[in-house]
């Protein structure tokens, strides 16, 4: 009966009341609250509906129109029309050839002489005009000075004799007409650094023919046929000799540009504008070089001079007899060398 009495108690202590009762927590912490009441939680807050914003309707326009401020109604005047500006092609929208040519065509106002001679490598019609800037300074750069052998044992007139017996030398061996213009440039050179004497002149003649053909020619003569044409005056090691002294007096400098160069380069621009364009020299300079070339003609040409070797020599049908032209007789000759030939 108490065991009864007891049961009922507990159950009625720990009755549930029907329906839907709060929802337990969470676990119950271990060292909390032992009893079988759940915690009262924080009071449920009810939301709040939330409403979409509505849109005011719009006014009709002439509403508005009768808003807007009075200073509108009045007429400005209307503004110029400013027509469409088209860019003009810069530098980075043209490519590289079409840059070029612009430039071509503003800066160079005469014929480009080079314009044909793109199909020929050798001519080098890209940078040609580069080439000969830099012969020019070569030529400055390596420049023979006048009247250079004042004070000297030898003179103007043994090396007149040098030159002369050379072309026939060049003749002899039919070697290139570039070998013989170095020839006469590498002997003037080196004898404006190193007096020789006259027993000695010949000897650097031969010398600087070795070199030039050496420099110019494929196939050389060989240093015997050289003493061969000095009548064995001069053996091979005197001709070596000489050969080593003029190199390294010249600093092995053997690139000066020939008056051959040149004299190609101005026959190809045949007009004076252009021939003063391409060689850079005018009438004033030209005229000094033209009389004195004149004067020698007429000298020739009257036998007052027995260096008649050039005149030999182009009187040849190999080369066209240029020296029997009947222009070289022409007053215009004798006109121009006249000043020259009274001074003397």
């Amino acid at each position: 009966m108490s065991l009864a009495l007891r049961t009922a108690n507990r159950n009625a202590e720990n009755a549930v009341p029907l329906g839907k009762g709060p929802r337990a927590g969470g676990r119950r912490p271990v060292l909390g609250e032992l009893s079988n009441f759940p915690s009262k939680g924080a009071p449920f807050k009810k939301a709040t509906s939330f409403k979409a914003p509505t849109r005011k309707a719009n006014k009709p326009a002439s509403e508005q129109q009768d808003k807007q401020p009075a200073l509108q109604s009045k007429h400005l005047p209307a503004l110029p029309t400013v027509p469409p500006v088209v860019p003009a092609p810069t530098i980075e929208s043209m490519n590289e050839d079409e840059l070029c040519q612009a430039f071509s065509n503003t800066l160079l106002a005469i014929e480009d002489i080079d314009e044909g001679d793109a199909d020929v490598p050798q001519l080098c019609s890209e940078y040609v005009k580069d080439i000969y800037v830099y012969l020019r300074h070569l030529e400055a750069q390596q420049s023979i000075r006048p009247r250079y052998m004042q004070g000297y044992e030898i003179n103007e007139r043994m090396r007149a004799l040098l030159v002369d017996w050379l072309i026939q030398v060049h003749s002899r061996f039919h070697l290139l007409q570039e070998t013989l213009y170095m020839t006469v440039a590498l002997l003037d050179r080196f004898l404006q650094v190193q007096p020789v004497s006259q027993r000695k002149l010949q000897l650097v003649g031969v010398t600087a023919m070795l070199i030039a053909s050496k420099y110019e020619e494929m196939y050389t003569p060989e240093v015997g046929d050289f003493c061969y044409i000095t009548d064995n005056a001069f053996t091979k090691a005197q001709i070596r000799e000489m050969e080593t002294l003029m190199l390294r007096d010249l600093n092995f400098q053997l690139g000066r540009p020939l008056p051959l160069h040149f004299l190609r380069r101005a026959s190809k621009a045949g007009n004076s504008v252009t021939q003063q364009y391409y060689c850079y020299y005018d009438e004033d300079h030209l005229r000094p070089v033209m009389q004195q070339m004149a004067k020698n003609v007429i000298i020739v040409n009257e036998g007052l001079t027995k260096n008649l070797a050039v005149k030999n020599k182009y009187a040849s049908s190999r080369l066209m007899k240029i020296s029997l032209l009947p222009q070289l007789k022409s007053t215009l000759i004798k006109d121009m060398a006249a000043p020259l030939l009274s001074n003397s």
